[in-house]
Order: C-alpha cells, then structure tokens, then sequence
C-alpha cells in the first residue's frame, strides 16, 4: 500500500493501555488479583444501574437515542442547567476529542500541564495543532506559566482540576486571577472527572461560568464515582454555543443504550454513591497513614488515588507487586520514574495492598 498519513499523525503516540486482569493472571501464574491501577469505584456499579441495564437487554436492536434525552433531563435537574447546556459523549475522552475537532485548525494552539491526562495533547496533535505543554510547579497547575503561553493562535486551554496524576487542585481565587488574563477567543476546559471527591470548600462551580464572556467548559464522568468505567459515559457543561458546535461534529448515536440507561439509573442511586465517597474518605486516610509509615511519600490528594514517592524504581515496583497479584499504575509514562500511582480500594483490598508494598520493599531492599 501506498498511503500518505500525514506527518502529525504519524508521529502520534498511541495511549498506552495496561493489559486485561486475566491476561496479567495468566503471564505470572498468580490468580485473585486485585486491580488497583485505573482509579475506578472498588464497589462497582450500582446495584440499581446493572437492574436497569439487565432489563434494557432485549432492546438492543434498536438504535440509541441519538439526544440522550432521558439522561439529559434528569443530569440537568439535578445540576441546575438548561439541558441545552450539556453535551454527552463516549466517556468524557470523547468530549475532549470533540472540542479539538470543533474548535482547532491545523497551527492553532492548544495549551496543557505535563505531567496530566495524555489524551490532551493527543488530539491536538491528531488536528494537526501545535502543543504548548507546561511543566507542573511542585506537582500543581502553573498557572501564570499557563497565561504566559496564550498567543492569538491559542484556542484550547486544558486544566484537569483534581489534576492526574497528582491528585492536587487550585483554588477558585486562583482560577479567576487566571481567567482574568485569558482573551475571549480562548476556551478554558476544566477537566472534572475526579469531583465528586473533591473536599467542598475546594471546589469550583464550572456553573458558575457557563455564561460569562469568558468560554469556560467543564468536563465530568460517570466512570469514577459511579462506578460505570466499562459503559463508557461523561458530558461537558458548556454554554449553548460551544454545545451547538460540538453537536455538529460528533457521531449521531455516540452514547450506547446501555450506558444511558446505566447512567440514569446510577444517577438516582444516592446511597450507593454515599456508599462510594465514605470508602474514598476513609481508603484515603487510612492508606496514608499505612505508607508514610513505610517510609514512602504519598501526596495529598482530592482526588480517589495516590501518587507515591517510592524513592526507587516505581516500574521494578510495579513488576515485583504484580506476582502478589497487586496491580498499580507506574508513574513512566508520566516522567516520574520514581513515582506510582494506586487507587483507593475496599478496607479489604487496602489492606492486602499496603502488606504487598510492605514485602516488595523488604525484597527490592535484600
């Protein structure tokens, strides 16, 4: 074959992803392991979202509804915005995506912190637009570094807020002394997949925004709190312009039945939800303690995971807790070779977690 790919796409690395359990299990010889690497709910999925969708399973030869209409009413009730005001997508990856093939052109700039989600500079650089990347300053979003990069090509600006991997936030003071020097001509995405866990006296209110002149978008997901990772569902918050153009580009049928079923269902589930954020509290404090005391340095956190300071190789780390059938994230990807980064379990799933650190340090020690 003789395909022309153009230069930026060829030079597009692919998201890395990690290998199935069951694959892992099988390379190691190890069985009953436990998955503590991609910052999902532990307690999984809603009781109530996995009845709703078991009963859903006969409809599906039918097309989904293309509006989400159901989800978006009940999500805009519940928020407090016009349901005008709400994009649905694909996780909300696919809301990513969507905002660089609505809005950047080939040699417009979009603007991001390393390390944070790799899918930003992903789809900038897949609609050929050149990436502004700006280091991390003791492990928080600069800011004013951040403002310093804005050109008249910038278009995109992408702040994920808990940031990840580091689990830190900025201040609502913070973000509008930011604001305060971003042109109208620039969206500003605020990237709220972690909210819900996030203290209250630390939040922003993207609502806040939606209808100011500057354009501000916030981003969530029903992958992490609600626990519908595998479904596949997030939406932006926006105002009704930006939405009208994401609604141009996106597919017709881009959220499946299920995971709109599954979302509305998840969605009224208050006690499960409840459920979610007592076992991310308390997982939180009591990891920390248990690490620390190790000699490890993990930081604080908003967020339902840890980035920990081994002070060693984090992917020697990783590979040594692996054949305890313990999975973690190594931070290499990330540029913090030293670095892993494990999500907060059930009080049962922490506890064997912390005596698998606690044998791999005495074995990487020997």
């Amino acid at each position: 074959m003789k395909l022309t790919i153009p230069e930026h796409i060829k030079n597009l690395i692919p998201y890395p992803p990690g290998k199935p359990l069951e694959e892992l299990e099988r390379e190691y010889g190890i069985t009953g392991s436990i998955k503590m690497a991609s910052n999902e709910n532990s307690l999984g999925p809603s009781p109530k979202a996995v009845g709703a969708i078991a009963a859903a399973l006969s409809n599906l030869h039918r097309y989904p509804d293309g509006s989400c209409y159901y989800l978006a009413q009940a999500l805009a009730a519940k928020l407090g915005v016009d349901a005008g005001q709400i994009v649905f997508g694909n996780g909300s990856d696919e809301i990513i995506a969507l905002l660089a093939a609505a809005l950047v052109m080939p040699g417009d700039e979009v603007i991001s912190s390393k390390p944070s989600f790799l899918v930003y500079p992903k789809v900038a650089q897949a609609q050929g637009g050149i990436n502004r990347v700006v280091p991390l300053n003791k492990m928080h979003h600069d800011l004013d570094a951040i403002a310093g990069q804005i050109t008249d090509r910038t278009r995109l600006i992408f702040l994920d807020n808990p940031n990840n991997p580091t689990g830190s936030v900025f201040s609502k003071e913070a973000f509008n002394a930011f604001l305060a020097k971003v042109p109208e001509s620039v969206v500003t995405v605020l990237d709220e997949a972690y909210l819900d866990f996030v203290d209250h006296d630390k939040r922003i209110d993207v609502r806040d925004y939606l209808a100011g002149p500057k354009p501000v978008v916030g981003l969530r997901t029903f992958s992490k709190a609600y626990g519908l990772a595998g479904l596949r569902v997030g939406f932006g918050l926006m105002s009704p312009a930006i939405a009208d153009c994401l609604h141009r580009v996106r597919g017709p049928f881009n959220v499946n039945s299920l995971a709109q079923i599954g979302a509305l269902a998840a969605l009224g589930d208050e006690d499960h939800y409840q459920n979610t954020m007592t076992m991310t509290k308390e997982g939180i404090l009591w990891l920390s303690k248990g690490l620390t005391a190790l000699g490890l340095t993990p930081l604080p956190t908003q967020t339902n995971f840890f980035l920990v300071d081994l002070h060693q190789d984090g992917k020697a780390f990783y590979q040594a807790m692996l054949k305890k059938g313990v999975i973690v994230r190594p931070m290499t990807a990330y540029a913090l070779p030293t670095y892993i980064r494990i999500t907060v379990g059930t009080a049962a799933e922490n506890e064997r977690l912390l005596q698998a650190v606690s044998r791999t340090l005495t074995e990487l020690a020997a």
